[in-house]
């Protein structure tokens, strides 16, 4: 199964009898990456268009993933390694006989060669938003960090980096050092270098050379121009996720090797868990075997692949289903806006549609010109048949027949297939689907639609869209504003920046404002639907107060839409719309504005949306993912809104989070995120989100995003110091943006099943806590995390439960036997919110008696800490992140404190000694005086 799509939807049995018996190589098509018999197989790495033809680049790639084939083979212990790449060539590149792309694309592409767009630094990374244990998104390598050879002398050989990415990649561990985070202090009070495995060695490196620790350390804090240096040569083969450019470094770290007090993500993310561990546990582990023997596997294959001519064919119901609830009507608005304003200049473009029979409307015709595009429009079907019967199989047929007149077969073509029907010989076309190399986009109208429909989607990598029956949903131009090339190519695709609707009673407005920001603005597009036979009045506002009316848009009466094109750049700023409902009825009212790059030097901020999985299943939630970037920069600060609409019922709306905490993975890496659990019905959801950024100075990147290979600044060898060059850092990147921007993406759709009828009892606990962090202070220590909800994270938990261990097997094999730390004071608050919490550690393990686990001694001063929510109904979260805190022990403080002790002790126990002797003789003394005095006055009475 593709990474990206780590559930298909809900299939009927059939179907599934079906893929299996299908051909192996067929099911690759769609598939992404597959392992089989030791072997990766279905590998895509896809050059940016915007990357000059190099040849040089073709066969660097060859040879990094040739050595990293060899390298991951014995790094996983004779486990995997790679057999059949494909490498997409852009079609920018002149044409060198190439083979030419099925189903392959820029955006479904494990590995992406892109530059930064002006950015400085050349840091491979990974995109990881899911997780530890799950797959990311993509790898990104830059053509320099390919080409420049001198790179390798920080980053190591480019076969070691890929391993290192590949491991993020698809099993979704992280990375084992910290530049952050340089030092810690450990178990026994010793400051130590952030590093795994803790025997790599070297020396700390000041302005005039190597220097004592205490030289670069002060309170804490690391001097500026001190620097730890590693020896090249060292005894560990460990760890390729900490330092892979380290030559005797061969294998990841494991449970004996790992370093589980540095403070790095891996440990963070994993709950102190080794790369290894992770690793073992993945499903490529679970269904392989090493191989046997000393013979090491063959080299990869590479085939290459380059991007055609852009095909598309629009594959329509017109059965009598597409005449209720206005979706003919609809289709044919969505379907117009695409035809005269997405789909790209030079594109071939043909019409196909279907009732139980399939018809060729429109065959393939070159888009050059606008009266190409009104041809196309005109091929457009008006009217539906009078059949209820749908053979969807039978309008792919004839979806063929028009995209294989060009160059024989449908390879690398696309088909955007919208149906209402429930047919139920779907699955009779899946092999032919699968062989046929085209991608097929799917739009679901209604709730009567076949199960099986998006599994055509599924199967050859395309997007699935689900339109509600609803007149005032943007669902159906929204999907159609999604659907691209494929080419990765953000200067030359639309952009949107609006999608708005409204019920507006008569004699009413819908009035607000859309944002053109200076990235946007060629080739701008406002379009105005209705349901009434005449358009609204309409009035609209550039920034400069210049105003457009109803007769400067070309409208459409049939169709019911009105379209306003703004030549060249259109003014950066707030656009201001007026549409005043003239009817005497009740009327929806929708407002879709796009627009596409003003400079092909600047790329726009976009936004991609997608979920965690295409279905789900009671009571398990849906997390929602928006991808927000400027190029490759993440922007921060956003206001990230996500609208779900089912079936039937109201859309539900909520925000989106780049926090860190709940359903969001790591902070402030440009993806927002959320749990979505408020499930109506059963059956698909419609996901959009809209993006607003207001103006300010943003903050696009606080670093690279992502989990990348280390740079090593230099290195130890024979006792001499060898610097590598700087590395290009990105840094903080902030640009000024006076308007602000705003962004409308379509997520597609997603499935649920075994929602209950009625009501039903709370199912939904606390999300767990990932961000939980110690901090001590002398004898305290103090957590901090973010609230968890009732229900995952929204509302407010009940009460937290704190427990704390010596041992960290303790704490992950039994937590609910370690030692419970007392919280009565603490109230959770509302979730999102920070939470703080202090508390003495020593009163909780003084005269507690804690089984030590084999190999863990009491010497060690560090605790271990975990935290899990409980909701009003005792449902309680899954166990969070292990944090770890030193106590503070002054080194040798405890022996001079038990001498001082005892001295003191002594003195005072002589002293009392004394003092009782002296108190006996004074009383003593006294008693004898006065028995004296006594005696001697007798003595004297009787002499008288």
């Amino acid at each position: 199964m593709s990474h990206r799509d780590s559930a298909g939807p809900v299939c009927c049995l059939k179907s599934v009898t079906l893929l299996i018996a299908l051909n192996s190589e067929l099911l690759l098509l769609g598939a992404g990456v597959q392992l089989q018999d030791n072997g990766y197989d279905g590998l895509l790495v896809a050059i940016s268009s915007q990357v000059s033809e190099e040849q040089k680049l073709i066969l660097n790639i060859k040879e990094m993933i040739t050595e990293a084939s060899f390298y991951l083979f014995n790094a996983t212990k004779r486990r995997v390694f790679f057999r059949n790449i494909k490498i997409l060539i852009p079609d920018t590149w002149k044409a060198n006989n190439y083979s030419k792309v099925k189903q392959e694309s820029y955006e479904k592409a494990n590995v992406i060669v892109a530059d930064w767009y002006g950015a400085h630094g050349d840091d491979p990374y990974t995109l990881q938003y899911r997780g530890c244990g799950k797959e990311g998104k993509y790898i990104h390598f830059t053509p320099n960090f390919l080409l420049n050879d001198h790179l390798t002398a920080g980053y190591g050989s480019r076969g070691r980096v890929f391993v290192h990415e590949w491991a993020h990649l698809r099993w979704g561990v992280f990375d084992e050092y910290n530049n952050e985070k340089p030092f810690y202090i450990d178990g026994q009070n010793q400051i130590k270098v952030t590093r795994c495995s803790s025997d790599i060695t070297g020396i700390f490196v000041c302005e005039k050379g190597p220097c004592p620790q205490e030289n670069c350390v002060i309170s804490k804090l690391f001097k500026e121009g001190c620097m730890f240096l590693y020896d090249s040569t060292q005894n560990t083969t460990s760890s390729i996720m900490f330092m892979q450019s380290l030559p005797s470094v061969v294998e990841f770290c494991n449970a004996s090797t790992h370093n589980q007090e540095a403070p790095n993500l891996q440990n963070q993310m994993c709950s102190l868990r080794s790369a290894w561990d992770v690793i073992t546990d993945s499903t490529d582990f679970n269904h392989s075997s090493p191989m046997y023997g000393t013979e090491l596997p063959p080299p990869p294959t590479f085939s290459l692949v380059q991007v055609g001519d852009k095909v598309v064919c629009l594959v329509l119901d017109v059965s009598n289903k597409m005449a209720e609830v206005d979706r003919l009507l609809r289709l044919q608005q969505a379907a117009e806006f695409y035809l005269m304003q997405i789909v790209e200049i030079h594109t071939f473009v043909g019409i196909a549609s279907f009732n139980s029979k399939g018809e060729i409307r429109a065959q393939l015709h070159q888009i050059n010109s606008d009266d190409d595009r009104k041809l196309l429009v005109s091929y457009l079907p008006t009217t539906v048949s009078a059949e209820a019967e749908t053979s969807i199989c039978s309008g792919l047929k004839k979806g063929f027949e028009v995209v294989e007149n060009l160059n024989g077969k449908a390879y690398g073509t696309m088909m955007i297939l919208v149906t209402a029907g429930n047919d139920e010989h779907i699955d009779n076309c899946f092999l032919t689907v699968l062989s046929s190399g085209s991608t097929i986009h799917s739009i679901a109208l209604g709730s009567s639609v076949v199960a099986d429909l998006e599994e055509l989607s599924h199967l050859t990598g395309g997007l699935k869209f689900f339109v509600p029956d609803k007149p005032n949903s943007n669902s159906m131009i929204d999907a159609f504003c999604r659907i691209s090339s494929g080419t990765g190519d953000i200067f030359q695709q639309r952009v949107q920046l609006e999608s708005t609707k409204e019920m507006v009673k008569p004699h009413h407005q819908l009035k607000n404002t859309v944002t053109v920001d200076s990235s946007t603005g060629n080739d701008t597009i406002f379009l105005i639907t209705w349901q009434t036979s005449g358009p609204p009045e309409i009035v609209l506002f550039d920034p400069n107060g210049r105003k457009y009316y109803t007769n400067n848009f070309i409208t459409n009466l049939a169709l019911q839409t009105a379209r306003l094109w703004i030549p060249g750049t259109a003014k950066a700023g707030r656009w201001t719309y007026t549409l005043n409902n003239t009817h005497h009825s009740l009327q929806a009212l929708k407002v879709i504005v796009t627009s596409r790059a003003s400079s092909s030097a600047v790329p726009p901020a976009t936004v991609e949306t997608y979920v965690e999985r295409d279905s789900t299943h009671f009571p398990h939630p849906v997390m929602i993912y928006a991808n927000v970037r400027k190029g490759f920069y993440p922007i921060l600060n956003a206001t990230v809104t996500a609208t779900v609409e089912p079936e039937t019922g109201p859309p539900v709306t909520l925000r989106l989070f780049d926090d860190g905490a709940g359903a969001d993975v790591i902070k402030n890496d440009g993806i927002y995120s959320r749990y979505f659990f408020s499930f109506a019905v059963n059956g698909r959801y419609s996901l959009k989100v809209h993006v607003y950024h207001s103006p300010s100075i943003s903050t696009l990147a606080h670093s690279i995003p992502g989990s990348h290979a280390m740079y090593v600044p230099g290195y130890i060898a024979n006792g001499n110091i060898h610097m590598n060059a700087p590395r290009k850092s990105m840094g903080n990147h902030e640009e000024e943006e006076k308007w602000g921007f705003s962004r409308i993406s379509s997520g597609g759709s997603f499935a649920v099943l075994g929602v209950p009828a009625g009501p039903h009892p709370d199912v939904f606990p606390p999300c767990k806590i990932i961000d939980l962090e110690a901090v001590e202070v002398e004898e305290e220590v103090t957590l901090s995390w973010t609230a968890p909800g009732d229900d995952f994270d929204q509302g407010q938990a009940t009460s937290y439960e704190i427990r704390m261990s010596k041992s960290l097997q303790n704490i992950q094999d039994d937590f609910n036997n370690a030692i419970l730390v007392n919280t009565s004071k603490l109230n959770p608050q509302q979730a999102g919110t920070r939470e703080i919490f202090t508390f003495s550690p020593k009163l909780f393990t003084d005269g507690h008696s804690e089984h030590q686990p084999d190999g863990e001694t009491q010497e060690n001063h560090r605790i271990y800490v975990a935290i899990r929510a409980m909701d009003r109904n005792s449902l309680k979260s899954a166990v969070s992140n292990i944090a770890q805190a030193s106590l503070f022990i002054p080194p040798s403080s405890a022996p001079v404190l038990v001498r001082d002790f005892l001295i003191l002790k002594g003195v005072l126990t002589a002293m009392s000694l004394i003092g009782i002797i002296c108190l006996t003789i004074v009383v003593t003394h006294y008693t004898l005086n006065r028995k004296k005095t006594a005696y001697k006055k007798e003595n004297e009475t009787e002499v008288l």
